[in-house]
């Protein structure tokens, strides 16, 4: 780091956070205009900025929000999470902790099949109506899905965006996904919703007879356009089947997301404006601004040096290259979003394993997915799932900031890391 632009890009990147992280401005203003600044000192230009893969705006993940978003908007018009709201209160008997696990199990369980964005996308309009229902604080329900999203998310390739930078990376395949990291994402779930239990506790107040009004109400009366459900359910599960045989395919997300957003809004006849009027625009401009002002980072050098820097420390060591490493990215994915940060990863993690190499070679690819993943839960642009459900949380007027979500996140992301750390001990080198 010896060019005057690169200590600028770091200097701006610190300030957009820090309007970030206090809200003094819109984070959107923050990230927009730390963006704009990035480009006007020349960190970084228009074709690096726009079309490289490498340090611009990830449109792949844009557009995959964008398409997901307009398929949920038309599946809110016909009570389906209404049906499911009033459902999954009956199932955990009106109980505020019982309806969370429920909520959180079922999102853990779908971010393993689905990418956890998308799954935040179609539980985040659920959780909502049911703390409504419940007259409950939405905000503990919406952080613990994210958490649960986020460690579901590790158990597969399709999991979370990392993961699939990774596998492509390091030429591993789905099935290994689930052999090496699915059976310590189920263990983390059970740990988080354990802690759940006890961090939001104050939050859990029993309405009696919110209760018995819901036990009452029949699920099935809430779909109010029955044909538009079957359209919409038809066309998600084609969705779900493109992001699963993505291995067979090979139509990224983004693209399988808007073919699906295109082909609902053609069978169904719902107007194209009222579907784009349920799209998160904030959201998106965030993440545009985000992924400009982390590209000008890694355009000046700045993240690169971060990771050469983690490589000569550890001396090809395995045990220690491998702590380092899930330690290093678990800090660095709370700061930045994970996808550039393992795109930048992901040749010096290379590097790494041929230094080391084998066995314990590709256990390093395993630690970068794990810190990435979960520490993307330590503040709330660490991930993309965290950045969505906040944005739901304020259109729906109950905003959560950021120091509410990170007061949470930091101690959930310490305890899943120090038990993955010690998992990949005790599997790859203590019972190796």
């Amino acid at each position: 780091m010896n060019n005057w632009q690169a200590w600028a890009s770091l200097a701006v990147f610190a300030a957009a956070y820090v309007l970030i992280i206090t809200e003094w401005v819109h984070r959107v203003a923050a990230a927009l205009g730390g963006a704009g600044l990035m480009l006007a000192i020349g960190a970084t230009d228009d074709e690096a900025a726009f079309f490289s893969t490498h340090s611009g705006i990830d449109w792949n993940v844009i557009f995959l929000l964008m398409g997901m978003m307009m398929i949920v908007g038309v599946l809110r018009r016909t009570g389906v999470f209404e049906y499911l709201a009033i459902w999954a209160v009956k199932r955990g008997k009106g109980r505020p902790f019982r309806v969370m696990a429920m909520l959180m199990v079922i999102t853990a369980v779908a971010s393993a099949l689905l990418d956890n964005v998308t799954t935040v996308l179609l539980v985040a309009p659920v959780t909502l109506l049911v703390c409504d229902r419940l007259a409950l604080k939405a905000a503990p329900f919406l952080i613990a899905e994210v958490f649960a999203s986020n460690v579901g998310g590790i158990a597969t390739l399709v999991g979370d965006p990392p993961n699939i930078i990774v596998a492509s990376r390091a030429g591993l395949t789905f099935n290994d996904f689930l052999v090496h990291l699915a059976p310590l994402a189920v263990v983390l779930t059970a740990v988080l919703v354990l802690m759940c239990r006890f961090m939001f506790r104050r939050f859990f107040v029993y309405d009696e007879d919110r209760a018995e009004e819901v036990m009452s109400l029949d699920e099935r009366e809430a779909i109010s356009d029955p044909r538009l459900l079957t359209q919409g359910l038809v066309v998600l599960a084609l969705v779900i089947a493109g992001f699963v045989l993505h291995p067979v395919v090979h139509y990224a997300p983004s693209v399988v997301a808007l073919l699906g957003a295109g082909l609902l809004v053609a069978v169904s006849k719902v107007e194209i404006k009222d579907v784009l009027g349920e799209v998160e625009w904030p959201t998106l401009a965030f993440f545009a601004g985000l992924f400009i002002m982390v590209g000008a980072l890694i355009e000046t050098g700045v993240i690169g040096e971060v990771s050469r820097a983690l490589a000569d420390a550890t001396g090809g060591r395995a045990l220690a290259s491998v702590m380092a490493l899930l330690g290093a990215s678990a800090v660095l994915s709370a700061i930045v979003d994970n996808i550039p940060y393992v795109a930048t990863m992901a040749p010096i993690t290379a590097d790494l394993v041929n230094t080391v190499g084998e066995p314990h070679g590709v256990v390093l690819w395993w630690a970068l997915a794990l810190g990435a993943d979960l520490g993307g839960n330590a503040t709330a642009i660490g991930a993309s799932a965290n950045v969505v459900v906040l944005g739901i949380a304020e259109r729906n007027r109950q905003p959560i900031s950021f120091w509410t979500f990170t007061r949470y996140g930091i101690p959930v992301t310490v305890v899943t890391v120090a038990i993955s750390a010690l998992y990949l001990w005790m599997r790859y080198f203590l019972l190796a």
